[in-house]
Order: C-alpha cells, then structure tokens, then sequence
C-alpha cells in the first residue's frame, strides 16, 4: 500500500537526506511536525541522529508524543524508526537516563567493548545485517547485506520475536525490530545505497 508518508520533524537530524530518496520514488511526503499530518498520514518515518534525552524534551516541546501514540499505537500506522529513531520506541535509554515511547520491551545502552582500539565507539561505517525473520521489510534483502551505521548506543530487545536484524560488531547486538506495524532499523537506509534504498522501497509498499 502506498500513500501520504510523514517524516516527522522533532529537530534530531537527517530529515532530508530520508526525503530526497522517498523524493527519488515519487512518494507522496512531507517533512512536519503537525498534529494533523501524523495523525492522518498513511505511513510514518521517525528519523534522527543525536542525543537520545534531547530528542524527548524535544518530542515532548513540541507535543508530539500524544499524536504518534494516536497514530501508532491506536490507529496502527505502519512506522519506520531509523537509529535514533529506532532508540526512542525502547523503554528508556542509559543515554540521559529518561523514558522512550515504550513501544517495545526493549532498552538502550551504550556500547561496551572490551578492545577499543579495534572496535571504536561510536560504531561507524559499513557493517553486515542478519536477518532474523522472515518480513517482507527484508523484502529481496540477502543475509550479510551491508548497510551504514553511525551509532553509540544500541537496543537490547527483551521479546526475541521482535529482533529483526542483528548485528556484530565485538558482540552481537540487535539493529532492526518489527513488531506488527511498527519498523526500526539501528542503520541509515538513505545512506546505505542499493540495499537501503530497496528497504525504504519496501516500506513504501507495505
């Protein structure tokens, strides 16, 4: 099904860059922060690169906690949260020590690494994908696909059913979450060429 996507506009990051690609699919869009266009809109994309405590003062600023619970989790919206994005559906995170949406039993710490000459915080570059379940999110996606990450902090999912991708990087860590119409990937698909484009190409047709 496709539609009106909305890329919500809470002042964490890389909205553009997410609409010059659903822009390149001639995806009918819109970058907001409007109560109305979230609630109305047919698929949602929660993006963002920061701080995980900036990002909820911000959420909360500006009022829009209440519409994205409306339209997620009462109206059942499809929704693609990209890193931070991702992050802020957990429980809470230890980056700021506060809430998240609370979509998934999942929290958000940051990573711990025993070699960090070798394996540098924040996990930055190109890095393989395992794909955990079947979704049609993954839709012509091979396991061991590589997509770009920029992150320091990552999910500990605690309903193995929700882990969609996983990832190692010193450890196995997850880094996409479905959990019915709800979508988070840990790396950034509008920077991640071909196979980031063919998943937010699948999450248009969803």
């Amino acid at each position: 099904m496709k539609g009106k996507i909305v890329i919500v506009d809470y002042g964490m990051g890389n909205l553009f860059s997410v609409k010059k690609k659903l822009d390149f699919f001639k995806t009918e869009n819109v970058v907001s922060s409007n109560y109305n266009d979230i609630v109305t809109a047919d698929k949602i994309i929660l993006p963002g690169v920061g701080h995980f405590k900036k990002a909820i003062e911000n959420l909360e600023t500006l009022n829009l906690i209440e519409p994205l619970n409306e339209a997620v989790v009462i109206k059942k919206k499809m929704i693609l949260g990209i890193c931070l994005g991702m992050q802020l559906m957990a429980l809470d995170s230890e980056e700021g020590n506060v809430n998240g949406l609370g979509w998934f039993n999942a929290n958000v710490v940051k990573f711990k690494t025993e070699f960090p000459v070798k394996y540098k915080i924040p996990h930055t570059g190109w890095n393989q994908i395992n794909i955990e379940k079947q979704s049609n999110l993954m839709k012509n996606i091979s396991n061991g696909t590589e997509m770009y990450f920029v992150h320091s902090y990552h999910f500990i999912c605690h309903e193995k059913q929700d882990v969609l991708n996983s990832t190692d990087y010193e450890y196995n860590f997850v880094s996409a979450i479905e959990q019915e119409n709800m979508f988070g990937v840990q790396y950034h698909p509008e920077k991640s060429h071909l196979a980031g484009e063919l998943l937010l190409k699948n999450f248009i047709d969803l």
